[in-house]
């Protein structure tokens, strides 16, 4: 079988090497890839947001299954552009429609489904420009901290948390009257502040049945002890210890059952990954977001996990037969220490030479995020550099091989977060 990965990061480096292992893999493409996709596909130069260039590609080189990475693609339409298409038909795709899609490019609709379906999820309201002065007097009724989320896509980043009224009140005329995070934040949603602990639980489904992948816990800000502004991510871990059990029946029944079930009252025809981030309150289960993808650096440490077949587990969602699909899941711990660029979230150079680059073994492997090669050099290419990801019998085992791997790679400026997985190894 001939397919292609859309997409750059480490999710799709992470995809593109699970799927590369199945007998069924004839020919991996991957547009436009990295410097570390390339060992495991052929890295194609074409966007991920050039639908006509994909079309062409997939046209080309008779590509029968299409796995799209990033969420900028899907909310853009690319499932609905590609089959369109009267010769691509029958073209397998993993990755929702730009309907279904909108449950991560809008916070307010995802807002507005949960509240329809009725899935736990924080009280909220969403204001535009226009409406800034009544915005401002509703700040002024709820608790504090509060939370203020662009409406659109803002690459992970869209979501500040504002301690007091003064911070509300600058950060809400930044964001809607200042365009702090572009187009995204021209709607914004002021949602209450949930007080637990983060979590990640990932779904395949293929708009009638739905598996339940993995979960994780992602490390979102920049500084150890989670201090300073929020990143794209710089670690992960699964299984998370504190989300078995009981948790994890209440996250199927009260949530996972329920959105797919309203995906499919709103006739939205869903296949791919559902990615819902989770606030752990007193052991009940609350819905911070909606992401219609596999997270980055979450896929990490979830694909490491699944000894299935990935491109039956690919086939099986977009043909609507994964009720017949079992999955096999490894009880191993895996952990993703991911290597940033200095002065990432904010500015960085690119173009440093990394040095210390090692082979993968079947314990440990450097996945590619930001990175391209010039000339015999892989070089810097990205504030999120590469995620290193350490498979063990327990949590750390894994953070142990992640850190050794760590400690041999080398680049001008290089950052990383030390403390990955030590909150959750005290709960243990």
């Amino acid at each position: 079988m001939n397919i292609l990965v859309v997409g750059s990061g480490g999710r799709e480096h992470t995809l593109a090497w699970k799927l590369s292992q199945s007998k069924k893999c004839q020919n991996l493409y991957i547009a436009p890839g990295n410097a570390g996709t390339g060992s495991v596909a052929q890295n194609v130069p074409i966007d991920a947001g050039d639908f006509e260039g994909i079309k062409n590609l997939i046209l080309e080189k008779e590509i029968e299954l299409v796995v799209v990475g990033p969420e900028v693609p899907l909310v853009d339409g690319i499932r609905d552009y590609l089959l369109s298409h009267e010769k691509l038909e029958k073209l397998k795709i993993v990755g929702p429609g730009k309907e279904g899609a909108q449950l991560e490019g809008s916070k307010d609709y995802a807002k507005r489904f949960m509240q329809k379906h009725g899935i736990p999820t924080a009280a909220s309201k969403t204001f535009t420009k226009e409406a800034l002065a009544e915005a401002v007097e509703y700040l002024k009724t709820v608790k504090m901290p509060i939370v203020l989320k662009a409406d659109g896509l803002a690459a992970g980043k869209g979501v500040i948390i504002c301690k007091n009224l003064k911070e509300a009140n600058s950060t809400l005329d930044k964001m809607l009257t200042k365009s702090m995070f572009g187009s995204a934040s021209h709607r914004v949603v002021i949602e209450e502040f949930l007080s637990g602990i983060e979590l990640s639980v990932f779904v395949l489904t293929d708009g009638k049945s739905y598996k339940i992948l993995p979960e994780a816990k992602d490390y979102k800000p920049i500084g150890e002890n989670n201090t300073g502004p929020n990143t794209g991510g710089m670690g992960s871990i699964s299984p998370v210890n504190f989300a078995q059990g009981d948790f994890l029946e209440k996250v199927e029944k009260r949530i996972i059952i329920p959105t797919v079930e309203g995906l499919k009252k709103e006739h939205i025809d869903y296949q791919g990954f559902i990615f819902i981030g989770l606030m752990n309150v007193h052991g009940d289960p609350y819905v911070i977001e909606y992401n219609v993808r596999m997270g980055d650096p979450e896929t990490q440490v979830v694909m490491p996990r699944i000894n299935n077949d990935l491109i039956d587990l690919m086939e099986a969602t977009a043909d609507g037969k994964l009720s017949e699909y079992a999955l096999d899941i490894d009880p191993k711990t895996a952990s993703t220490v991911v290597m940033v660029a200095g002065g990432y979230p904010d500015t960085y150079d690119k173009g440093e030479i990394i040095n210390g680059l090692a082979t993968p073994s079947d314990h440990s492997i450097v996945f590619h995020a930001g990175t391209k090669r010039s000339g015999n050099d892989i070089v810097t290419n990205g504030g999120r550099v590469l995620a290193v990801t350490g498979l063990g019998d327990n949590m750390q085992e894994a953070l142990d091989r992640s850190y050794n791997l760590v400690s041999n790679i080398h680049w001008n400026n290089v950052y990383f977060r030390k403390d990955i997985g030590h909150d959750l190894m005290s709960m243990e």
